[in-house]
C-alpha cells in the first residue's frame, strides 16, 4: 500500500498548542506516528492529558474544519487521504475539509441552538452548494437520521429539546452528510451512560459498513472500543506507548500504563482475560514496584 492510499500517515508528529513555549515540556504530541489503511476504524486511548484529543483535533484543524484551538504542527509529518497538511494552502485546506467529517465530545459545539435538527444535518450541503435542491437535501438528511436510529420526527425539534446521547447521533448525522472519506470522533461517547455509549459506536460500526469510510475514534476505555476498532494506539504524556489489535495490545503490555490498562481490562471484562491469575497479580506486582 503506497502513503497515497492512507486515510492518515503521521510520521513523528510534534505539536504546540499557541503561545507555548517550544522545547519537551511545551509538546502536546511528541512524535506520534501511525497509519490508518482506507476502511480502518482505529481506536485511541489513553488518560486525560495524554494528547489523544489534541491528536483528534490536529488532524481536524489541519484539515481545513473550523476547530476552536487546534495545535500547530512544529515536526515531524501529518498527511490526511495522501495529501500533506503541514503548510497546505487555504483552498487546498478547505478543498480537503470536505473529505474529512469532525465529531465532537459535546454536539453543543457543533450544532446551532437556533436551527431545527434538519436545518443543522444539512448545513454542510448549503455551505458547499447553495444552489442544491431543498428536496434532495431533505432526503439525504431523512436518510442519515434513519442510518443514525433516530426518529424522523425529531427532525423539526431543537438541539435543546434533545437528550446528549441523541444530539450526538445528530452531530454524527451531520458529520456524514458530505459523505466523507475520514472521520474523527473525538471521544463521543463522553458524558453519556453505558448504554447509549455502546449504541452510538454501534452505530459508526454500521455506517462504517456501508458508507466506507476511516475512522479516527478517541475513547477513555479500551472495552467500549473491542465492539468497533480494528486496532488501537494507546497515548501517554503526548506519546505513542502501544499500538495493534486490543488482544495483541493487551497480551503483552511493556509500557507501565499499558500494563495498568490491561489489569483494569481484565478486572472489569472477566469473561475476556487474555491470560490467568498469576500473570495479573505479576503485572500489579510490577506497576507497585
Amino acid at each position: 500500500m503506497t502513503d497515497q492510499e492512507l486515510a492518515i500517515l503521521a510520521d513523528d508528529l510534534c505539536a504546540h498548542y499557541p503561545g507555548e513555549r517550544r522545547g519537551a515540556r511545551g509538546l502536546a504530541l511528541n512524535g506520534v506516528s501511525f497509519r490508518l489503511r482506507p476502511g480502518e476504524i482505529l481506536g485511541v486511548v489513553g488518560e486525560a492529558g495524554s494528547g489523544k484529543s489534541t491528536l483528534a483535533r490536529t488532524i481536524a484543524g489541519l484539515s481545513g474544519l473550523p476547530i476552536h484551538g487546534s495545535p500547530r504542527i512544529s515536526g515531524g509529518s501529518l498527511q490526511v487521504l495522501g495529501l500533506e497538511v503541514r503548510g497546505m494552502r487555504s483552498k487546498a485546506r478547505d478543498r480537503l475539509a470536505l473529505r474529512v467529517g469532525y465529531l465532537p465530545q459535546d454536539a453543543g459545539a457543533l450544532l446551532d441552538p437556533h436551527l431545527t435538527v434538519g436545518e443543522n444535518v444539512s448545513a454542510p450541503i448549503f455551505a458547499r452548494d447553495k444552489h442544491f435542491s431543498s428536496r434532495d437535501a431533505g432526503e439525504l438528511v431523512a436518510t442519515l437520521i434513519d442510518a443514525v436510529h433516530l426518529p424522523l420526527g425529531i427532525l423539526t425539534k431543537y438541539p435543546h429539546e434533545l437528550s446528549r446521547g441523541q444530539r450526538q447521533r445528530v452531530a454524527l448525522a451531520r458529520a456524514l452528510i458530505l459523505e466523507p472519506a475520514l472521520l474523527i470522533a473525538d471521544d463521543p461517547t463522553m458524558g453519556v451512560d453505558l448504554l447509549v455509549r455502546g449504541a452510538i459506536l454501534d452505530v459508526i460500526g454500521e455506517l462504517r459498513s456501508t458508507r466506507e469510510f476511516s475512522a479516527l475514534i478517541i475513547a477513555h476505555e479500551v472495552g467500549e472500543l473491542r465492539r468497533i476498532t480494528d486496532r488501537v494506539m494507546v497515548m501517554h504524556q503526548g506519546m505513542t506507548v502501544a499500538l495493534g489489535t486490543i488482544d495483541g495490545v493487551l497480551a503483552d503490555p511493556r509500557h507501565p500504563y499499558v500494563q495498568r490498562l490491561a489489569v483494569e481490562y481484565r478486572i472489569e471484562h472477566p469473561q475476556q482475560r487474555l491470560a490467568g491469575r498469576a500473570r495479573d497479580l505479576a503485572l500489579r506486582a510490577r506497576l507497585v514496584e
